[in-house]
């Protein structure tokens, strides 16, 4: 007998014929013998709904109002589900957040885990129970409603399967599986068995939305084997794992790519200890995220360039910000480009393989893509471009590196 933690995002239980066929997995895995918790997220679009409404009455309403509003949209769905199972004659018994005492600071919206009471979950489970959990949401110490965040759900998943130190943690999605890359981008994207945790992280950083960063970081942490299925189709999907368990890495797992990016840099500023911290101090203090940074010496040898990557969203006020700057650094100019993208390889294999990123920039090279800057890491080389050449980049890189075939790179 087993103990499996499942989680069913939004699209998963978006309509009630949808929730009636979860309900039908759940209880295959339960007549097995298997001990079940499920935490799911809002019906599809419900989360959204339920803004729009508070957005008709106060423009700014108050974060702990929000959250008590927001988390309803999953207590909807674990009563659905609940009745789905007993309709089937399936024993299933629904909980809020806030009555496992999924306890969490006290940032609404952006709450974090601090600690779980799993003997509540563990009574019912030994009573044959399947147990539902509303994703996305715990209390504080003072029994306020928090929320995790968008993709919350897949935090708490993994939260409760640590807690209660289950068997595998199973994240059911609308795909199958994580692809070597977006198979919207590159149709010979290929399914992925495993991938560690480290990969997976990196790849979450990078622009895969198929799992959210937070939930891979507290997997790892908590040593959670973690497994991505799809709600539609059977299969095993990708197991997430450590990277011992993978001795025979390919060079390359997977291609990462970002279109939320912007470039600026800063021309002709001094030479000299302190300016990084002058140029990226007030980014810092708007609460604005650097990506990648690149410092060059200018020709007069007194001066240099500095040139960093932002999110798009916050593009207009890093500019904004970057021209006070540059007047009072006395720089010759200020350059920007909000049409770039970023291009990620990643993998684990890259610490055993020489020349990936020689072998990287010939491929781009002989499809005449010009590349921007590049940072490095021990298991990823990115690369800026421009964004007009994103698909063909990865589509590129992708038969460069062999992706498409079993062992690939």
């Amino acid at each position: 007998m087993a103990l499996i933690v499942q989680k069913y995002g939004g699209t998963s239980v978006g309509t009630i014929e949808r929730i009636q066929a979860v309900a039908g997995k759940i209880q295959t895995k339960a007549e097995r013998g298997d001990q079940i918790v499920v935490v799911v997220s809002a019906m599809s679009g419900e989360t959204n709904r339920l803004i729009g409404l508070a957005d008709e009455i106060e423009e700014a309403p108050s974060p702990r109002e929000m959250d008590v509003l927001v988390s309803t949209g999953e207590q909807v769905t674990i009563a659905l589900l609940c009745m789905a199972l007993h309709k089937m004659g399936c024993q299933a018994r629904s909980y809020t957040g806030g009555q496992v005492q999924i306890l969490t600071d006290k940032a609404h919206s952006k709450a974090r885990i601090k600690d779980i009471d799993g003997a509540r979950v563990k009574a019912d489970l030994d009573t044959g129970h399947v147990v539902v959990i509303a994703g996305f949401q715990g209390v504080d110490d003072h029994g306020n409603i928090t929320t995790l965040g968008r993709g919350g759900s897949d935090t708490t998943a993994v939260a409760m399967a640590a807690a209660l130190k289950a068997d595998e943690c199973q994240i059911y999605t609308d795909v199958d599986g994580v692809y070597t890359t977006d198979p919207r981008i590159e149709p010979k994207a290929r399914r992925l068995e495993r991938i560690t945790f480290e990969e997976m992280l990196e790849m979450a950083s990078l622009g895969s939305k198929v799992l959210q960063i937070r939930a891979v970081e507290f997997a790892g942490k908590y040593n959670v084997p973690l497994r991505v299925l799809s709600s539609f189709d059977e299969g095993e999907g990708t197991l997430i794992t450590f990277e011992e368990d993978n001795v025979e890495a390919a060079k390359i797992s997977g291609i990462a790519f970002n279109r939320d990016e912007a470039k600026l840099t800063v021309l002709g500023v001094p030479d000299q200890p302190g300016v990084a911290h002058k140029i990226l101090g007030p980014i810092s203090d708007a609460n604005i995220e650097v990506d990648m940074i690149v410092q060059n010496i200018a020709a007069d040898e007194a001066t240099t360039d500095f040139t960093f990557t932002v999110h798009r969203n916050d593009f207009t006020q890093a500019k904004e910000i970057l021209q006070g700057v540059a007047e009072s650094l006395q720089a010759q100019d200020v350059l920007n480009d909000d049409s770039v993208v970023k291009i990620s390889l990643v993998g684990v294999g890259m610490r055993s393989h020489a020349g990936i990123a020689s072998e990287m920039f010939g491929a781009l090279a002989k499809e005449g893509i010009n590349i921007r800057m590049i940072s490095t890491s021990e298991i990823k080389i990115s690369v800026v471009i421009d964004e007009k050449y994103l698909e063909l980049g990865v589509r590129t890189l992708h038969e460069a590196f062999g992706l498409e075939s079993e062992g690939a790179a």
